[in-house]
Parts: structure tokens; C-alpha cells; sequence
């Protein structure tokens, strides 16, 4: 699956590298409601397509599966700051 490196040049993979990273980062980085979305633009950074079929939970569990994440924060980060801000597409 990643055999595209090989080829690569020491200098071509430190450039990987750090496209890499800077991908993550902006995952990382994110804060508020930008948090929960799908995130295209960090799958995007594999050299492999996207699949086309991606799951989606039904309402009932997707719901479920936020409000344990949003706990998991809670949890994790519990000195975050809040933000009562509402989502604007």
C-alpha cells in the first residue's frame, strides 16, 4: 500500500513528512464545531482515493456516537475552554 515511498528521495520524503503533518495538525487544531465533521481533507493526504461507500450511522446511534464523544472530551480535556457558539454552514 505505500510503495509510493520507495522511490522517494531522502529530501522527497522529509517533504512527505512534513505534509503529513501539517495535515494532522490542522486535524488536531481544530476547536468548536468544526471538530464532529467529516474530514475529507485529512483522508485526502493518502495517496489512495477516498472510497466512495462510506457508512453512516443511522440518526439514533450517530447521535449516540456524538454525545460519547463529546463526553470523552469532558474526560480528556476537562479545562478546554467552552464555546456556546452556534454551527454556521
Amino acid at each position: 500500500m505505500d510503495e509510493d515511498l520507495d522511490g522517494l528521495t531522502r529530501e522527497e520524503l522529509l517533504a512527505e513528512a512534513k505534509r503529513l503533518r501539517a495535515g494532522v495538525r490542522a486535524h488536531r487544531d481544530a476547536s468548536g464545531q468544526d471538530l464532529c465533521w467529516h474530514h475529507p481533507q485529512l483522508w485526502g493526504l493518502l495517496p489512495e482515493p477516498i472510497p466512495k461507500e462510506i457508512a453512516v450511522p443511522a440518526w439514533p446511534q450517530f447521535l449516540r456516537g456524538c454525545v460519547k464523544y463529546r463526553e470523552s472530551l469532558d474526560r480528556e480535556l476537562p479545562d478546554a475552554p467552552r464555546t456556546t457558539e452556534e454551527y454556521e454552514p
